[in-house]
């Protein structure tokens, strides 16, 4: 999911294409002084599935907002370059198992407290100790002593509870002063600091240790460029200025104002109107005949990010254990033909588990994206076959429903399956059933990069208990070689133990890749510069009136 900070590189009015991946364009034609101190912009967004604490937020409505609140100890430059240091002065390792974090002194939280070591060590032990049920404990399985603060609910949702746990922090960190901690993985693992940047790692204040998660989470207390003022349900979530903030990316404007749409044509309709100063996409229906461009003129923005568009199988319903028809499904759809009449080129057809962007990433690997109707018949013979009726599932406040009704009658078309789309009114109420895991059909289930390696597209996602592996997909090889690759020495080898695990996944189809994002944005005549992150949210930091 999602953190980045701004770094130099910046879409000046008149420049129309931003390339995420390797750079925004830059200009030196910025905004007025006097405007943009007290100037306030509107911005799109949607509804958070939950309260807003960072280890237990997983989806980009309320991820967005935590990126705004928050900074961590590394930040991922909008050029998609290597992690910076942030809160971090210093990481140091020797043996990349053992890991000096030393934190910049006299940073503030939002309620005045300064910023100290603890308040990592404390953040991280109450995210991975699993009675409290952070949906990103997963992330700090690197640490020695993760296996000890988890245990397993015997029955999922029925009655019994889950045993607790050996203990009730991690023995792999300790607070050295004020301003060290050391962090002490279970085996080395190269990957570790290009981790830090992402939200589950961010600080948490002492008074989050006061509350419960949820009333903290509806006024939450952060570290970050903006503080929190307000939120009222399904309206809007309203940011100020910190005017104690100290690092590099402070506000130039004083206010934002995230805007809670339900539908994507309103927000577009907003800023066409000049209601609203940004939005991240603009609906489907504005890039036929490239209508967004028209509309928009200097203020179109278009982007290529690290995210990808797929389908996820709901591997806990007995109706898709078998392999042979999960690829039957994938084989049968038709992701040029989807690219090409649906999103009018603005998509590239998916060919690879990750996203082409992400480094250690092996461009092709997924041979259950090619369309290939015989074969998908073939394979749909020889399965358990499928009976009744298939229904994909997505949410109905963004532009999913064309795409989604064309994979699904692609799937009828070429496997005779009695299949159909259907919405689900909001992403929230969306992601609330597919954490519930009761979906019961394959689901939309995009993945947005949350830091850069391909590490991020196999471990949440596919790995037994992984943050996203919302389908509960399950493979004891899979697992077996993630570890390995999580506990390689260097990148390198770690890459290459990933790409092993991905084959697995491969033949497994536990998911269906459909489309690599491209993303069109677009934003007001009050704005006079800005920048996009490297995953393509408006970096509020770089804006300019």
């Amino acid at each position: 999911m999602r953190v980045s900070k701004r770094t130099s590189g910046a879409v000046a009015l008149g420049a129309a294409v931003a390339l995420i991946a390797s750079g925004c364009s830059g200009s030196d034609d910025g905004g007025d002084a006097g405007n943009t101190a007290d100037g306030a912009i509107v911005i799109d967004g949607t509804q958070p599935e939950v309260p807003l604490v960072p280890a237990n937020t997983t989806e980009t409505g309320g991820g967005a907002i935590i990126d705004y609140l928050w900074t961590g100890l590394v930040e991922y430059p909008n050029n998609g370059g290597a992690p910076q240091n942030a809160v971090a002065e210093s990481i140091e390792t020797t043996d990349s198992k053992v890991y000096t974090i030393k934190i910049k002194k006299g940073l503030k939280f939002h309620d005045g407290t300064e910023v100290k070591a603890a308040n990592f060590t404390k953040a991280w032990n109450w995210a991975a100790y699993s009675p409290n049920g952070a949906q990103n404990s997963s992330f700090f399985a690197d640490i020695q002593g993760f296996a000890d603060v988890q245990s397993e609910d015997p029955d999922a949702d029925g009655p019994q509870k889950a045993p607790e746990p050996k203990a009730k922090e991690l023995t792999g960190l300790k607070v050295v002063d004020d301003y060290t901690f050391e962090v002490t993985l279970a085996a080395p693992t190269a990957v570790f600091p290009t981790k830090l940047g992402y939200s589950a790692f961010v600080p948490l204040p002492d008074v989050f240790f006061t509350q419960t998660p949820e009333e903290f989470g509806k006024k939450p207390v952060g570290n970050g460029p903006v503080k929190f003022v307000s939120w009222e349900d399904d309206v809007s979530i309203k940011l100020t200025r910190f005017d104690d903030y100290t690092l590099r990316d402070k506000m130039k404007i004083k206010d934002v104002d995230v805007k809670l749409y339900q539908e994507d044509t309103a927000a577009y309709n907003d800023l066409l109107a000049g209601n609203l100063d940004f939005q991240q996409q603009v609906p489907v229906s504005a890039l036929a005949g490239d209508k967004w461009k028209n509309d928009l003129g200097e203020r179109a923005i278009q982007s290529t990010t690290p995210s990808t568009g797929i389908i996820a199988f709901p591997m806990y319903d007995a109706k898709f254990k078998d392999p042979k028809l999960r690829k039957a499904i994938s084989l049968a759809v038709n992701r040029q033909e989807i690219t090409d009449k649906i999103f009018f080129g603005n998509r590239t057809p998916a060919d690879s588990w990750a996203n082409p962007l992400t480094p250690g990433a092996v461009a092709g690997n997924c041979t259950a994206c090619q369309f290939n109707a015989d074969e998908a018949k073939r394979l749909y013979a020889e399965s358990s076959g499928y009976q009744g009726e298939m229904v994909f599932y997505y949410n109905a406040d963004a532009s999913h429903k064309d795409w989604m009704e064309a994979v699904a009658q692609s799937v009828k078309n070429v496997l005779g399956i009695n299949a159909r789309a259907e919405g689900i009114p909001t992403f929230a109420v969306f992601r609330q059933q597919i954490n519930a895991h009761k979906m019961t059909g394959p689901y939309r289930a995009g993945w947005q990069q949350d830091y850069p390696d391909v590490e991020n597209w196999v471990n949440p996602l596919y790995v037994k208990g992984g943050s996203s592996n919302d389908g509960l997909y399950s493979n004891p090889q899979v697992d077996t070689l993630a570890k390995e690759a999580s506990g390689a020495a260097n990148l390198d080898e770690a890459h290459a133990k990933f790409a092993e695990a991905v084959k697995i996944i491969d033949a497994d189809v536990p998911s269906i890749p459909v489309y690599f994002q491209g993303q069109q944005s677009g934003h007001s005549d009050k704005i006079k510069k800005v920048e996009l992150t490297n995953v393509g949210e408006i970096d509020i930091t770089s804006v300019e009136l």
